[in-house]
């Protein structure tokens, strides 16, 4: 008979020292990777009650914070008590990312800020932007030279976020990293994947370990395919990396940065939830979502398609998965939870593994002459306008 002893005997840990950002120590050496419509005020505060780690913000653009729109206004917000303000900046003109990182250092919004250059999405890919923008070095240090100039005004760490390249054969994540180092970014975390894979099939873990025998003088952070502290594990003893970025591992299991947590510093212990706690942590966050909305309906509507993260693998039935995908309020939420078997324990591997949508491989659409060379022409300079949009990921 296997006990739980035995159990957490043979569970793997690694003490790993913490991630040093500028004059920034994070403790524990994980960071929570903006998803849009996912990392708000109200999940990152679930997150930061089970671990520590560097919480960041959902992407916002550099235009939109440039012209103070209300809700990227909103989606910097941080609460009072969150100790490492944390955002992500998107942009691809050089003096617009200039003038919206001046704006958060001026008026103190942020004590680090990550730049995203990770984005697959075809509609901005196209148009130059996203992961297809490093492929142009001129414009990709014009926007990190901007970046870091302002950031350091206010002695505000900046990092930057990148994939391997465009596809296998326009990888761009090596220049890229040495850029963004020689300027002054405090550390680059790389997606392993092109952007070519989307989030489908495996990520190159071995690209991770490269940048980071490249680069042994500044912290290299790893992402993609980190599902369990075991993952976060086995990666950062293959690579070498400073620490890790977790992002669609983390949809409907706030606990894993507990279970983080527990693994770097050299702990055992996992948490393990039964359909209760599962129930309880779903309330609790459609209250944080209405409270952060300021609006219980828009809250409900958001909390929606947490639904079916949450309870990946536990027996609960399609009608009532059904129900609480369509509810319409905190009361009828509470009602709905209440009806489940709140005995049942944790389902075991089948709450493990990979979550979220992967979306398949496909070939990344740039703009017409983009990958001829490696500097930006008239052209492609009046195209890339269009390539700022509100669109997250990487």
């Amino acid at each position: 008979m296997t006990t739980l002893t035995d159990v957490q005997s043979e569970t793997p840990t690694l003490k790993l020292p913490p991630l040093q950002l500028g004059k920034l120590t994070i403790e524990t050496p994980v960071v929570l990777a903006p998803m849009a419509g996912v990392t708000n005020r109200a999940f990152r505060r679930l997150c930061r009650e089970y671990g520590g780690g560097l919480y960041v913000t959902e992407m916002v653009t550099a235009r939109a914070l440039v012209e103070r729109n209300p809700e990227s206004m909103r989606i910097i917000s941080h609460d009072d008590d969150e100790d490492i303000r944390s955002i992500q900046i998107y942009g691809v003109d050089p003096a617009t990312v200039g003038a919206a990182v001046r704006l958060v250092v001026e008026e103190d919004r942020a004590d680090h800020i990550d730049l995203n250059f990770g984005c697959p999405v075809p509609k901005v890919t196209r148009k130059g932007g996203g992961s297809a923008l490093p492929w142009k070095t001129d414009l990709f240090t014009s926007i990190i030279e901007a970046a870091t100039r302002e950031a350091a005004k206010g002695d505000v760490p900046l990092t930057v976020k990148i994939r391997t390249g465009i596809d296998n054969d326009h990888q761009t994540y090596l220049e890229s990293a040495k850029i963004a180092r020689d300027h002054g970014a405090a550390a680059v975390t790389l997606h392993a994947r092109t952007a070519g894979q989307y989030y489908a099939g495996h990520s190159d873990w071995s690209a991770i370990t490269t940048l980071r025998e490249a680069m042994d003088d500044m912290p290299v952070l790893g992402n993609g395919d980190i599902f369990s502290a075991e993952d976060a594990i086995e990666m950062v003893e293959q690579t070498g990396a400073a620490g890790v970025m977790v992002g669609r591992g983390c949809q409907g299991r706030p606990w894993i940065f507990g279970d983080l947590q527990a693994a770097f510093e050299g702990r055992a212990d996992r948490i393990r939830p039964g359909v209760r706690k599962v129930a309880d942590t779903v309330y609790r966050h459609g209250e944080l979502l209405a409270e952060f909305f300021e609006d219980e309906g828009k809250g409900m509507r958001d909390i929606r398609k947490h639904i079916a993260w949450y309870f990946k693998g536990y027996p609960v039935g399609g009608e009532i998965r059904s129900q609480l995908a369509q509810v319409p309020s905190l009361a009828r939420l509470r009602e709905l939870l209440d009806q489940l078997d709140l005995d049942l324990p944790y389902p075991g591997e089948a709450a493990e593994g990979t979550r979220g949508r992967a979306g398949h491989p496909k070939k990344t659409h740039v703009p017409d002459g983009w990958l001829d060379t490696r500097t930006m022409t008239d052209a492609h300079r009046e195209m890339i306008k269009a390539a700022e949009l509100d669109i997250s990921g990487g």
